[in-house]
């Protein structure tokens, strides 16, 4: 893999890149503000989400992610608003990147439920060391970093603002959610001073569909919860399918299918009232199996009701009749 970076690299730097660039996760129930901003302050509680993934764990400097998002709702002016944070950081051999996401969502009754209407603006950093990319020891196969001027030396870092759209619609059942990210396909501009050029990479426009519903069985312990989750950039195009048996809303299994990517197992329950944790393993149905057995996931979720003041209502007693 990490020859592969190396050969890689140079290209990315010298030409526009239009490649599926927004990182994934398995569990993505817990991550929706992320690439939905319309999705902000739907649960009608403060909820709290940390995600650890390892991708192709075996291998040496491979993507590990750390996501750290938040959602509030709140009213204000009589209305119904979201607001949400996402903190994003990848190391991936020589590269970290870190993303900033701020999403709003105004949020108003429609039939059984509330849609979300939201934008976000993220800001993104990507940097790189030098000092930290892999030299391998076939000199006659490969060029060292400091012999290619195409590389940039020494230790980088750029930045680019991107905004997203989402509209998200959620009942007790149901939910469904559209919404597209890098909208104004910003680019990470890299200044190399050895041979005085400036070159881009552009952030290419994504597309998301998701959608899950709670099917109650006979016995009211049990619910089935599929969903989907469609990923885009107009070139690679990313299907996840899950289904999910849950038992008393407290302990939880299921099984996705990454359409000509892996098989993923997840398993999760309620720790304390509110906080749940879970767990996902990806196993590669690719050829990429020779290189690494599996990814793992972790998910700790904190679910807080904050008392959100509502439209006064006026109830019938039988007692009083």
């Amino acid at each position: 893999m990490q020859k592969l970076l190396i050969i890689l690299f140079p290209l990315v730097l010298s030409i526009d890149v239009f490649t599926q660039q927004d990182y994934q996760v398995s569990q993505y129930m817990f991550d929706q503000i992320s690439f939905n901003p319309g999705a902000a302050g739907n649960h009608d509680m403060v909820s709290i989400s940390g995600i650890l993934r390892n991708q192709w764990t075996g291998m040496e400097g491979t993507p590990e992610d750390i996501i750290l998002s938040a959602s509030v709702p709140f009213r204000l002016l009589k209305k119904d608003h979201g607001v949400g944070l996402t903190i994003f950081r990848e190391l991936i051999g020589f590269q970290e990147d870190i993303d900033l996401k701020v999403a709003y969502a105004y949020r108003a009754d429609i039939g059984d439920g509330k849609l979300g209407i939201g934008a976000g603006v993220n800001i993104s950093n990507r940097g790189f060391k030098q000092t930290q990319w892999f030299i391998p020891d076939r000199t006659d196969l490969f060029t060292r970093p400091e012999d290619d001027a195409a590389i940039p030396q020494g230790t980088d870092k750029v930045f680019a603002i991107d905004f997203s759209f989402g509209i998200f619609y959620k009942t007790d059942d149901l939910y469904l959610g559209i919404s597209s990210t890098h909208l104004n396909e910003a680019s990470y501009k890299f200044y190399n001073e050895r041979n005085n050029n400036e070159t881009s990479t552009k952030i290419s426009r994504h597309y998301y569909i998701t959608s899950g519903y709670t099917i109650q069985l006979a016995n009211p312990s049990f619910e089935v919860i599929p969903s989907i989750l469609i990923q885009s950039d107009g070139k690679i195009h990313k299907f996840d399918l899950n289904t999910v048996l849950a038992y008393n809303k407290k302990f939880w299994g299921g099984v996705s299918i990454r359409l000509g990517g892996a098989l993923v197992g997840m398993l999760g329950f309620e720790i304390l009232n509110g906080a749940k944790i879970g767990f996902a393993y990806d196993f590669p149905t690719t050829s990429i199996t020779n290189y690494y057995q599996t990814a793992y996931e972790i998910v700790i979720n904190y679910s807080l009701n904050i008392g959100i003041d509502k439209t006064p209502q006026k109830y019938k007693s039988i007692r009083f009749l």
